[in-house]
């Protein structure tokens, strides 16, 4: 069931942070239910869709992040609809949402009020520039999207491969590390309400999120009065820490300990090289950085990725740069079950989504089953809440909540 089973978790959460973070309290256990408007999450129809894909009802984006939650669509806009959800956080642990400040609040469904309703209420929220509970930012009513969390949090202008050339990183960094940070947020504040009973208000800005994990941006600044700029794949302080060219792609090694340089010169057949004075300690390779690069390179480049990590990887931190098909063939990721295959509605066979990184042993989280249909629990919840079938008639025939039916006859595309 894994260790959060028990724990219930409202998400009104959209995009990509929030339902990040949800995603690995549901992987962990806890019964997520996803909070959507009747016309759905935006990532439901922003794909990819399988090719035979015949129901589109969500694509592999919301699939990966949505999976394991239960799916209710309710109107937010309207006082019933505002009653629901009262009642569902009445009788739950966490709510987490990444609107922007002040929309709760428009909606009469404040912090400060649900708080009313559930003293224990753990309330979430994943903000561009954060919340001014926590601290007032003179753009707290901007919006904000991965990208501008990266630009703004000193990501950007560090990664590229030179001064004038800023870069973002894949994976919505921007998005998931926030995420990440609010998911510890959530947890560390559980354990508060299992010793005190009292819940609380948590927030991160995404912008904080990315700032916070470049943090050598600060330190260098502060300590050296040097501004990071984008440097390429070289370290500013770790020497050999970068990528090098192979014969069939890149590899990654890093041989900043002393003991590993020797040992990477001896693979390259140069062991006179780990007591060259200008290489013999980390800080030395450093100021010979250029010169360390061109005899690294000149070795690897001869090679094959898989023969340089057959050379040193036992002995030196180094890995092959790989894409998709490279890792879905890699022995590791099969071994630790990082990609796991779902159902999907409308779909003849199932898909593969990136599988629960936390590994526990006692209580192991788990993929359990695929992102939910919209509104396709909504039935289940209400009635879970106390509300009889001839109310949720009625608040159906209201367009005040949402339940998924099944197309009659062929599905789309037979």
């Amino acid at each position: 069931m894994g260790p959060l089973s028990g724990i219930r978790v409202v998400d009104l959460s959209i995009g990509m942070a929030g339902p990040y973070c949800t995603m690995f309290l549901a992987d962990l256990g806890a019964e997520v239910i996803k909070v959507e408007p009747p016309e759905g999450d935006l990532i439901r129809r922003t794909g990819p869709f399988a090719p035979d894909d015949r129901l589109r009802a969500f694509g592999g984006y919301f699939q990966s992040i949505n999976r394991n939650k239960k799916g209710l669509a309710l109107d937010l806009k309207q006082d019933e609809g505002r009653e629901v959800l009262r009642r569902l956080v009445a009788a739950s642990d966490v709510l987490v949402e990444n609107f922007r400040a002040g929309v709760m609040e428009r909606l009469g469904l404040a912090y400060e009020s649900l708080r009313q309703l559930n003293p224990r209420l753990i309330y979430a929220a994943i903000r561009g520039f954060g919340d001014p509970r926590t601290g007032r930012s003179p753009y707290l009513h901007r919006p904000a999207f991965d990208l501008v969390a990266q630009a703004m949090g000193g990501l950007m202008g560090t990664t590229g491969p030179g001064p004038e050339q800023p870069l973002k990183a894949s994976g919505g960094i921007g998005d998931t590390v926030p995420g990440l940070m609010a998911l510890a947020g959530i947890l560390a504040a559980l354990h508060h309400v299992q010793r005190t009973g009292e819940g609380q208000f948590l927030d991160v800005a995404m912008y904080d999120g990315v700032l916070s994990i470049c943090e050598r941006v600060i330190y260098m600044y502060s300590y050296a009065e040097i501004v990071s700029r984008p440097q390429g794949n070289q370290h500013n302080l770790l020497c050999p820490f970068e990528v090098f060219p192979t014969r069939d792609g890149w590899v990654a090694i890093c041989a900043p300990a002393d003991h590993q340089w020797r040992a990477l010169c001896a693979a390259m057949g140069r062991p006179q090289l780990g007591d060259d004075p200008r290489f013999a300690t980390n800080a030395q390779r450093v100021q010979h950085i250029q010169e360390v690069r061109r005899l690294v390179s000149d070795w690897t480049s001869g090679l094959t990725k898989a023969q340089v990590v057959d050379a040193i990887a036992d002995l030196v931190p180094c890995g092959p740069v790989q894409d998709a098909d490279e890792i879905y063939n890699d022995p590791h990721v099969s071994a630790r079950q990082m990609i796991v295959e779902l159902e999907h509605p409308g779909c003849l066979r199932p898909k593969a989504i990136a599988g629960l990184p936390i590994k526990l042993t006692a209580t192991p989280g788990e993929v359990r089953r695929r992102a939910p249909l919209l509104g396709e629990h909504t039935e289940e919840v209400l009635s879970a809440l106390g509300y009889t079938p001839d109310q949720i008639e009625g608040l159906r025939a209201r367009r005040v909540v949402y339940s998924y039916r099944a197309p009659e006859g062929p599905a789309p595309g037979d």
